[in-house]
């Protein structure tokens, strides 16, 4: 039954089945939870096939960690879209939906920044990240036209990126004393771009 399973599906589908799988997983258990066995097991398939796709785990991990980068991706362009006009604007939209990208999908936005993966070269870091860091760049440079735009991009990102490990941890909630992340971020945003004239 089970190799019945895996020839019907070998058209294709096994490998999408298979990143499917790793993506639900990843949501409800975190990144931790992502063994080749594992993936095969809910997948309904033997321990063996995913290497068929994916030679190694760090493949199937990158093609995991890509759905969430196109997941992302395709928030951001929605929010920029459906969202204000102005860079600053659109700078805070992106800031939200990274952050609540964040807080709703913790174990695929771990895995997405994991440095094994990104250092193996098999994310394809160029293709996932930093298009979306082009944009946050564009955005800062109609923001700030005095200032070094990816400089001020990538200590933005850093920040934001801190905000979201540190809410996650649960430990920027203790520190600050509440639930709201959006003093938070009109803080991070201010220290980069400068205040919000009144």
């Amino acid at each position: 039954m089970q190799a019945s399973t895996e020839q019907e599906s070998a058209g294709g589908g096994l490998r999408d089945r298979l990143v499917d799988t790793g993506v639900a997983l990843v949501d409800t258990e975190g990144a931790g939870a992502l063994s080749l066995r594992e993936i095969a097991r809910r997948a309904g398939v033997s321990h063996g096939a995913p290497r068929r796709y994916f030679p190694t785990h760090l493949e199937l991990l990158s093609a995991i960690a890509r759905r969430g980068f196109a997941d992302l991706g395709a928030q951001v362009t929605k929010a920029l879209s459906d969202g204000r006009d102005g860079p600053r604007a659109q700078l805070a939209d992106l800031s939200r939906v990274y952050l609540a990208f964040a807080r709703q999908h913790r174990g695929m936005y771990e895995l997405m920044f994991r440095h094994d993966l990104l250092e193996s070269g098999t994310l394809g870091l160029r293709e996932t990240s930093l298009p979306l860091f082009r944009l946050l760049a564009e955005l800062v440079a109609e923001a700030r036209p005095d200032v070094r735009p990816v400089v001020v991009a990538g200590a933005l990102w850093a920040n934001l990126h801190g905000v979201a490990q540190l809410w996650g941890w649960g430990s920027l909630q203790l520190a600050v004393g509440g639930d709201d992340i959006e003093p938070l971020l009109t803080s991070v945003l201010d220290a980069h771009l400068g205040p919000v004239a009144r």
